[in-house]
């Protein structure tokens, strides 16, 4: 009796989610089969796995909030008189998307400088923190209690003791480790503000109004409205003592000077008013060029709040308005279908298309899925480059010489649709060709991976690799 119960109820939960996935909006048909195919195969564990991570779901008061924060803040961004009125036409509908998207426009009279890969990338952020006189805004994913994340924080407790506005949020998942520390009692003793994106609460409760696994993968660092910081590095050591068999983690970091730190500042600050509800956005003023014309740049901040389209877009219109390279490096690579039809579509009409990954991945799964891909990419004449002497973490595309795409967010479903993500599209030659060379030095430490050697793997890797490539709409 009870297990004919048991299947009934089972049976109608099962028909119901499956009536819900077909009847939701900005579904990929992928998505939907794969999700179906879970619900209906897989007894019990398919449905709370939906229940779970099937759908993006958020605290309705909670995306009204950030929405209001949006609002505010816009009105406030006054028109920058370094909005960009001409630019070039293969950037036009690349800018266009990225508006479309982030909301932000593309502004020139910019300064930008690619810092070094190596530890010292760390010290240009405390020069700047050091020379603070009136704020220090500071956003990471992962900051460990380090060497690296030590000097961050010893120079915004000296900051706080000149008199200096302090304010710090990281990630509650990524920084768990600082935020059990003495470093992260130290920050707060010294009167800097330290705030949690994300703090775990009750989880069997909480996932009844919101994915868990929303993340805030942002990096950014403002002082003054003077200087930014941006990219794909966290604040550690490339040691990376939480992961230390995959080190290095080679990243990439920038500086930016002039309107951009403006772009930058509304990001922090519209996080910092969404968890902590205090209205900083008198703090949005005027940034004013360092160069004229300067660097042309336009950030694009994206998350799962917003509903006007993910980076994956932005990505993708770069890729078709290539016409004879791109370069693309990414640790982790599991995109959605019009991504990787961009860029193998690219590939057959002649494009040169080199994507550097690393060659072991910290995620087991991920890295496995990744390879899943391989096939169609080389398939379609994408050279790919595995990455050795560590892990490969930073995120960057450049196209034709001309522009480019830097930035937290990985070429994965979860940067496209589940974290915060900010990055930067860039419109200067001269700063994309200093990319394209880091991309090179890359892909000389660097095996390129044969089209033979994907055919030569054997059946249970292939098998393996292709089982988690059909499963990738859920990851």
């Amino acid at each position: 009796m009870w297990a004919s119960i048991f299947v009934f109820v089972h049976t109608a939960i099962a028909l119901a989610l499956v009536g819900r996935v077909l009847l939701r909006p900005r579904l990929e048909p992928a998505a939907r089969l794969a999700w179906i195919m879970v619900i209906e195969a897989v007894p019990l564990v398919g449905i709370i796995a939906y229940l779970l991570f099937g759908e993006v779901r958020m605290n309705h008061a909670e995306v009204q909030r950030m929405a209001d924060v949006r609002d505010r803040l816009t009105g406030l961004r006054k028109p920058s008189s370094r909005v960009l009125r001409e630019p070039p036409n293969l950037a036009r509908p690349v800018i266009a998307a990225n508006a479309a998207v982030g909301g932000m426009p593309a502004v020139d009279g910019n300064r930008l400088r690619l810092l070094d890969e190596s530890d010292a990338a760390i010290d240009d952020m405390v020069d700047a923190i050091d020379g603070a006189r009136d704020h220090v805004h500071v956003l990471f994913y992962i900051w460990l209690p380090d060497r690296s994340g030590e000097k961050i924080a010893e120079a915004i407790i000296r900051a706080k003791t000149r008199g200096v506005e302090c304010r710090v949020i990281v990630d509650a998942l990524g920084s768990r480790g600082l935020v059990r520390s003495e470093l992260w009692r130290r920050m707060k003793g010294a009167g800097a503000d330290c705030v949690t994106a994300f703090p775990w609460g009750l989880p069997f409760i909480s996932f009844l109004f919101q994915r868990l696994d929303l993340r805030n993968h942002r990096k950014v660092v403002v002082v003054d409205n003077r200087i930014a910081f941006t990219g794909s590095r966290n604040c550690s050591d490339m040691a990376f003592a939480v992961k230390p068999r995959f080190a290095p983690w080679v990243d990439i970091l920038i500086s930016v000077e002039g309107p951009l730190v403006r772009q930058l500042q509304s990001v922090f600050l519209a996080d910092w008013m969404s968890y902590t509800g205090r209205d900083l956005g008198d703090m949005l003023e005027i940034v004013e060029a360092v160069e004229d014309p300067g660097m042309a740049a336009q950030i694009v901040a994206t998350g799962p709040d917003r509903r006007a389209g993910t980076v994956s877009d932005c990505l993708s219109a770069m890729i078709h308005a290539a016409r004879e390279r791109v370069t693309i490096t990414t640790p982790y690579y599991v995109p959605d279908a019009a991504l990787d039809a961009a860029i193998r579509a690219a590939a057959r009409r002649g494009v040169e298309v080199n994507m550097i990954l690393p060659a072991r991945n910290d995620s087991l799964v991920v890295g496995a899925t990744s390879e899943g891909f391989y096939y169609g990419l080389l398939a379609a004449g994408v050279r790919l480059h595995l990455f050795r002497p560590g892990l490969l973490h930073a995120k960057i595309m450049t196209v034709d010489g001309r522009m480019a795409m830097v930035g937290s967010a990985n070429l994965d479903r979860r940067s496209f649709e589940l974290n915060y993500e900010v990055n930067m599209a860039l419109f200067d030659p001269d700063f994309v060709a200093g990319l394209d060379q880091r991309q090179q030095s890359y892909a000389e430490r660097a095996h390129e991976i044969s089209l033979q050697e994907v055919r030569d793997w054997s059946w249970l890797r292939r098998l393996r690799n292709n089982l988690l490539a059909l499963a990738s709409p859920l990851l």
